[in-house]
């Protein structure tokens, strides 16, 4: 498995999000100082509304330029089926005979990435999975969620 190429993979994805939230910021920006969205009595709030949307999406930019950073700063370990770490990318094994492919990432948990290895979903070790993760190794079984969200997986290759 070639993580340098993943971790490319997670920053190109980034990026184009970036750009997609950083164009839809300019344009509630503008919808917010455009001049036909003055305010004509204390119940307009339009202008308003359009500044609260382009401050939570420059947010939201500053945020993944963070998470850029923190995954360009991300060095590809080889952990050789070692404990599951920063860095790893875990094969799983549900109880149902499925599997999946997470990489346990510094930031941006739940992002997914198509790979040459099929669908990887980014985790990181704060998460439910990545806090039972962390510290394990190849054959040992973890358990996520409680009742009927209860799942338990094998760990079958740590890369």
């Amino acid at each position: 498995m070639d993580k340098t190429e993943l971790l490319q993979l997670i920053i190109t994805r980034l990026s184009h999000d970036l750009d997609v939230l950083s164009g839809a910021a300019r344009t509630a920006h503008e919808a917010a100082t455009h001049a036909e969205n003055i305010p004509d009595n204390k119940y307009d709030t339009l202008a308003l509304e359009a500044s609260y949307i382009a401050q939570a999406q420059a947010n939201r930019a500053s945020e993944i330029r963070q998470a850029i950073e923190a995954f360009k700063q991300l060095r590809p370990l080889r952990a050789n089926g070692q404990v599951v770490r920063l860095g790893a990318l875990v094969n799983l094994e549900a109880e149902d005979g499925s599997t999946r492919m997470v990489f346990v990432g510094p930031r941006e948990g739940g992002l997914k990435v198509s790979s040459p290895y099929g669908e990887v979903v980014v985790i990181t070790p704060a998460s439910p999975l990545g806090t039972v993760l962390i510290g394990k190794s190849v054959g040992d079984m973890v358990e996520t969620g409680e009742g009927a969200g209860r799942m338990e997986y094998e760990i079958v290759a740590v890369f």
